[in-house]
């Protein structure tokens, strides 16, 4: 909310801080993610001493939430362009005394190499970058401490989604195909990013939350000591076939020849028969694990529920929405694809998701991208499911 008193600068207010915004970009829309960030923060004080850094903290509006609302007890708050220091530093001049802060002007990179060097680690990283972020992963991990977050943005597109397909090797190290789970998708590379360094420096990393709103990529993990017991067969490959429909999925692991889809276009060593038709579309090596952690989400819609400045109602319909989704298989499937499939539209979301559960599926409505069935179901079970119901809503649910 923008308030102005006589002839003051405007300024934006929101949860318990107020702030000028100057003429760097900001995105009051973007209200969801930092809310939920300030909530992770909250969560992770009730522990003990919270110190956060802010990598490209912008106005500064996330540290100084984090300190009012969060109650941290120390603030590095950074950001690239010199030229706004003055103005972050402004913004935070509300932090209480007791807080200590810190404001720099540094680059991410310089920023993150003196943290290294001096082995300085906080509870909570906040990289909210522009473009992709995979370069400064490997730096960001040093600078958490065991069992902290990294709360990591990226604002690339293009690349994660299958539009940019050199441009994924170079920057996530993977392959990335045109999928109809496409936020779904770039999620899970860039998770599969941060296992993959993590587990390099022999620490393992549980992801807490995960969403997007088409435009930014956000997820948030817990960094541990070490990895846990099979954890590195939640890095895999991911198949989608453009001509069926069905999709496959397949740790690094135990992999193996990919099975025939419905239309015959699986089966060969690389996805597919060569010579005779397309193969399948792979992506990977991504997180094929869960991407939400639903006690972590329980935690902070109770926080969020208890604490109405600290959360926004689209924070709130945010946090129920992935609460209700796990995120275990990354096989998605939007409405539309099935109706196609099937010839004509499709049954309810709601009434596919029960029908399959009934059945012995798992099956949930995405909390990734709306519209959109997750389930462990084949993909022949989901479209005979899909038709059943279509024609007698009460047939599908019976059957076992």
């Amino acid at each position: 909310m923008i308030t102005r008193q006589g002839g003051e600068t405007p300024h934006y207010c929101e949860g318990q801080a107020r702030v000028q915004l100057g003429g760097g970009f900001f995105r009051p829309d973007s209200r969801p993610a930092r809310d939920l960030t300030v909530l992770l923060a909250r969560l992770l004080a009730r522990r003990g001493p919270l110190r956060l850094l802010d990598l490209m903290a912008g106005c500064g509006i996330r540290s100084l939430r984090c300190a009012l609302e969060a109650g941290a007890s120390s603030l590095w708050a950074n950001d690239g362009d010199p030229d706004r220091l003055p103005l972050l530093e402004s913004n935070l001049a509300a932090i209480p005394d007791a807080v200590e802060l810190r404001c720099t002007a540094l680059t991410a990179q310089r920023l993150l190499a003196g943290c290294l060097e001096r082995q300085q680690r906080f509870e909570l990283v906040d990289l909210d970058a522009f473009g992709c972020p995979s370069a400064l992963v490997p730096l960001a991990l040093d600078a958490v401490a065991f069992d902290g977050v990294l709360v990591l943005a990226s604002s690339d597109g293009r690349s994660p989604t299958g539009h940019d397909r050199p441009a994924a090797v170079r920057r996530l190290g993977a392959a990335a195909r045109a999928h109809p789970a496409s936020w779904e998708l770039a999620l899970r590379l860039q998770l599969g990013v941060v296992a993959r360094e993590a587990w390099a420096q022999g620490r393992g990393m549980t992801p807490l939350l995960s969403f997007s709103e088409g435009r930014t990529f956000r997820t948030a993990v817990r960094l541990r000591r070490s990895p846990a017991a099979g954890e590195e067969a939640r890095l895999g490959l991911l198949a989608h076939c453009h001509g069926c429909g069905d999709q496959q999925v397949q740790p690094l692991l135990r992999l193996r020849a990919w099975a025939p889809c419905r239309c015959g276009l699986g089966g060969g060593p690389d996805g597919g028969n060569p010579g005779t038709q397309p193969p399948l579309a792979i992506s990977g090596p991504l997180w094929i694990g869960p991407v939400q952690d639903p006690a972590t989400l329980e935690s902070l819609l109770e926080e969020a529920m208890n604490s109405p400045d600290s959360a926004c109602p689209a924070s709130l319909r945010l946090l129920k929405r992935l609460a209700a989704d796990p995120g275990g298989t990354p096989r998605c499937w939007p409405l539309a694809l099935i109706g196609r499939q099937l010839g004509g539209g499709p049954p309810t979301l709601q009434a596919l998701v029960e029908a399959l559960r009934h059945q012995g599926h798992g099956a949930w409505s995405s909390g990734v991208m709306d519209g959109q069935l997750r389930s462990d179901a084949p993909w022949a079970d989901v479209l005979k499911t899909a038709a059943d119901l279509r024609r007698d809503p009460g047939t599908a649910r019976a059957a076992k």
